[in-house]
């Protein structure tokens, strides 16, 4: 079974929440703190969820989501 990783770059996250809506898992929220640039940036609240459909990432107009698998025997 594969594990999936989602990075979210806060730096470039401007909080338009639109991977939070196409998320299946409804695993992504808009995080509480403010970055650099006045924004509050996405963040995973249930990493061990991720499905791995990159949703997020295709619909991220800013480019700041990455996915990485990892492949488990099991």
């Amino acid at each position: 079974m594969a594990k999936f990783e989602v990075r979210i770059d806060g730096n470039f996250c401007k909080g338009c929440d639109l991977c939070g809506m196409a998320c299946p898992k409804k695993i992504i929220v808009m995080s509480t703190h403010i970055n650099d640039k006045g924004y509050s940036p996405a963040e995973i609240t249930k990493q061990e969820a991720c499905s791995g459909c990159r949703a997020c990432a295709l619909l991220c107009p800013d480019g700041a989501i990455s996915i990485y698998r990892e492949d488990t025997a099991v």
